[in-house]
């Protein structure tokens, strides 16, 4: 089940501390989970069904209710000429384990260092690229039949490492950082998902098999010819890519948070949790306690009005003043709501008066979901600074009322 943090500076400062790196080229949901991935298993590319598919390599999503299961590797038709694909990632944030979803865009950006391989092995992608119009695979990684699809060359990969760790930063994590130039790629355009990619991980969702506690690591369906066909050309693992160890127990749900954010997990020096690519958890989670489980927020018609906490000073006369601040500030986030809504919805008539294909439509609610965390994430910072500015006065209000207490604190 998916779940949405509430939009109050509380949640939002909670998202935006726990990524290193902000930039408001694409939407980026993080999945907070307490404990990492399990490795990556073992598997063959299956044969590229057409020209114009391009490899998206398989990954470990997370689910409430079933934990890890696994998203099968497929051949995806690029959204537009010029793609390409940029693999989601799991990484460490500091306080637990953050998805880093995929995206489409001229250049392919950071994605962990994780080794996802068949041209994917850990920066930037050796598995093809655009001539003109016309992708030409690489042969040397990717399986391709020549009588049929003729824009090939071979070029051998080296200096590849080999391992199936499936997570960056935290303990046995990929010690991996996003160069200068990836981190350019993040203000370039992008775009999300294409809508078979997302009916691909639903039905890997649905799938009991692919749950890792079932298939203990090495799923029987690891890679598809087509996204959500999971017959046709469908490979199994050879074999899980390390030792399985189930979920404890008391493992923590995940929390989910959508935001325009590319996050880059950087490992610090400081102490990390006892974790393993088999999952084991991590003795402190920070889970704001406004999270609620709903469905992420896309667009401003589905955002919740702003509901100040009223101050307590212990002068009632502070306390007015502040929270007549507060309404204020409230009152004009909801005008930010009402005018995004009305523009949003402009769009969607323009869209439907003007019979948007597909793939226009996916750029467009991929347009409405940055607008509308933008504008949520700057309702957060508003908050913030004014409950800091707040926050002062009212201990210095709160000792004045107080002095006894104060003394012996």
């Amino acid at each position: 089940m998916f779940t949405k943090v509430i939009v109050r500076s509380l949640v939002f400062s909670f998202v935006l501390l726990g990524l290193s790196h902000a930039a408001f080229a694409k939407s980026d949901v993080g999945v907070s989970v307490n404990f990492g991935p399990p490795a990556l298993p073992i598997y063959e590319q299956p044969m590229c069904p057409a020209e114009g598919y391009m490899w998206t390599p398989g990954y470990w999503g997370y689910d409430n209710d079933d934990g890890y299961y696994w998203v099968p590797g497929t051949w995806v038709e690029a959204p537009q000429v010029g793609f390409l694909w940029t693999p989601g990632y799991w990484g460490w944030g500091g306080n637990a384990f953050l998805f880093h979803e995929g995206y489409w865009g001229p250049q392919v950006g950071f994605y962990g260092g994780i080794n996802y391989g068949y041209g994917y092995g850990g920066s930037g992608y050796g598995g093809g690229r655009w001539e003109g119009n016309n992708f030409s695979y690489n042969t040397y990684v990717n399986h391709v039949n020549t009588t049929i699809i003729h824009n090939t060359y071979n070029t051998t990969i080296t200096n590849v490492s080999v391992n199936h760790v499936s997570y960056n930063g935290g303990s046995g994590g990929v010690e991996a950082h996003p160069t200068s130039q990836q981190e350019s790629y993040q203000n370039e355009r992008h775009v999300g998902p294409v809508a078979a990619q997302t009916q691909h991980v639903q039905e890997a969702r649905n799938n009991p098999e692919l749950r890792a506690s079932a298939n203990r690591g090495k799923p029987p369906i690891a890679a598809t010819a087509k996204p959500g066909d999971f017959k046709t050309g469908a490979v199994a693992a050879k074999e899980a890519g390390g030792e399985y160890k189930a979920l404890p127990a008391n493992a923590a749900p995940a929390s989910e948070a959508k935001a325009t954010t590319e996050s880059h997990p950087q490992p610090k020096a400081e102490p990390r949790p006892n974790t393993t690519s088999e999952a084991r958890p991590v003795t402190s989670v920070a889970r704001p306690e406004a999270m609620t489980e709903t469905r992420p927020t896309t667009h401003a018609s589905e955002l919740q009005p702003h509901k100040p906490t009223p101050p307590n000073t212990g002068n009632s006369a502070t306390d007015k003043k502040y929270m007549q601040q507060q309404d204020k500030l409230a009152a004009k986030q909801t005008q930010d709501h009402e005018k995004l809504q009305q523009q949003q919805e402009k769009e969607h008539q323009q869209a439907t008066k003007k019979n948007y294909n597909d793939t226009q439509n996916q750029q467009m609610e991929q347009h409405h979901t940055q607008q509308t965390q933008q504008v949520e994430q700057k309702h957060a910072a508003q908050q913030k600074q004014m409950e800091q500015h707040q926050a002062p006065k009212q201990v210095a209000q709160a000792s004045q009322s107080h002095p006894t207490a104060e003394k012996h604190n």
